[in-house]
């Protein structure tokens, strides 16, 4: 982790002559924030902000015809003018390449998806139809995600720095966003539920939340950490968890832009986070190498008492670079850095299923990942190999396995609504969707 930290947290434009990261902003007056709603129309986009009405200029205004004497005009001229918020653009604006409206989709694909079952079973046996590479990243990717709430739209985290926001299907420019909003390598990156918002964090010790429609920043949440991963809270949405390279697990809240839990018992770097689907309980994986592996590999905290509830749930000499919950059964499954996914429960203690793993792939120290499909019927898995792995979730079979890259598949998840469809990404910095 210190390595990656000194290779990708220092490639900015913003470094000082000693090196470190500026992480601070030139200071603007505050603005006056507004509730953070739904923001599911593209073109009824609310701002986060409102501008502040106060300004720098003395108390007193002058009056015409009022006698004004030397050292009040110097006074006054040295008065440093401050600039109209509401015109001022973000130094972290990105330029628009193309649209991210579904009216650039093709017929077909746009009633897919819409669910239409028809349309997509058809659309199943003709799958170069919806088979699609991605270029854009110049270094490796290290997550996908589709948005729930505008399925034909993925992002992207990638180590150059980007998160790019992909209209996958579209009949014009693919790429629609480039977000240059970081300063160092990103790690992570999840659409927000309430619309086009994505969440990304990554080696600058920053997480971001940025507007996908105009392409800035709305609010940053600075650490002293490598903000490693970060997930929202299941059931509110304003909350979101973010987990990084000194151990530190905390949840923010978006509104008041504070951390409002915090989950801390050793310095290891989290590698990976999850809540349970009753968001009483986080579950997180840590890179134990410097100290007792069997103890702290996998760890399960209770949310509101901020204590942890086991830290031997994986007895297994491997870390785990993904926890991923079932959506509805009480279990969770953990990629082990021994080429298999472990199976646990997600009730007191948290045993491991000593009978059943999904096997096959490999992950050979890469930070592969893997998903459950939506109704929890399949796992998925990226592979060192470059392969995907397809597998049975209940026997723990393999269904298929599929060609995807040269190098490492690091990332894979279904889409939101297209059940056979999944995106992933590569350690080439590819992107790509297909058909499963």
């Amino acid at each position: 982790m210190d390595l990656l930290c000194k290779v990708y947290g220092g490639t900015s434009d913003e470094e000082d002559d000693n090196g470190g990261i500026h992480l601070q902003r030139p200071i603007l007056p505050q603005p006056k924030r507004a509730k953070f709603e739904n923001f599911h129309q593209v073109g009824n986009h609310v701002p986060l902000y409102k501008s502040n009405p106060s300004t720098n200029l003395p108390a007193q205004a002058s009056l015409p015809g009022r006698y004004i004497s030397k050292r009040e005009r110097a006074a006054m001229a040295s008065v440093e003018k401050v600039p109209d918020l509401s015109t001022t653009v973000s130094p972290n604006s990105s330029p628009v390449l193309g649209s991210i409206l579904d009216s650039v989709l093709p017929h077909n694909i746009l009633s897919a998806l819409r669910d239409q079952t028809k349309v997509y079973a058809n659309m199943i046996h003709t799958p170069e139809r919806l088979s699609v590479v991605l270029d854009g990243h110049k270094r490796s990717v290290n997550a996908v995600q589709w948005s729930t709430s505008h399925a034909h739209l993925l992002a992207s985290a990638g180590m150059d720095q980007t998160v790019c926001i992909w209209n996958v299907w579209s009949r014009d420019q693919k790429k629609a966003r480039v977000l240059n909003c970081h300063h160092a390598a990103v790690k992570d990156v999840k659409w927000s539920p309430y619309g086009l918002f994505v969440l990304s964090c990554g080696y600058d010790c920053t997480s971001r939340l940025i507007d996908v429609e105009k392409g800035t920043e709305t609010q940053v949440f600075n650490e002293d950490q490598v903000v490693g991963v970060v997930k929202f809270h299941p059931d509110n949405y304003n909350l979101f968890l973010s987990g990084g390279s000194k151990g530190h697990l905390k949840i923010w809240d978006i509104r008041a832009g504070k951390v409002v839990h915090q989950y801390v018992r050793n310095p290891d770097p989290i590698l990976d986070a999850e809540f349970t689907v009753d968001a009483k309980r986080i579950i997180s994986s840590s890179d134990t190498s410097k100290s007792n592996i069997s103890e702290n590999s996998i760890m399960v905290w209770d949310v509101s008492r901020e204590i942890p509830l086991s830290n031997q749930v994986y007895g297994e000499a491997y870390t785990c670079p993904s926890i991923r919950c079932h959506p509805s059964d009480p279990k969770f499954i953990a990629q082990s850095n021994g080429n298999y996914i472990a199976i646990f429960s997600t009730k007191p203690p948290f045993g491991l299923d000593k009978y059943k793993r999904y096997g096959g792939h490999s992950v050979s120290g890469f930070p592969i990942k893997c998903n459950f499909s939506l109704d929890g019927d399949k796992v998925i898995s990226g592979s060192s190999d470059g392969y995907i792995y397809v597998y049975d979730s209940n026997t723990c079979k393999l269904i298929r396995k599929i060609k995807a890259y040269n190098e490492a598949c690091i990332d894979v998840v279904f889409h939101p609504v297209m059940s056979n469809v999944v995106a992933s990404c590569s350690w080439s910095g590819q992107v790509s969707v297909a058909v499963t």
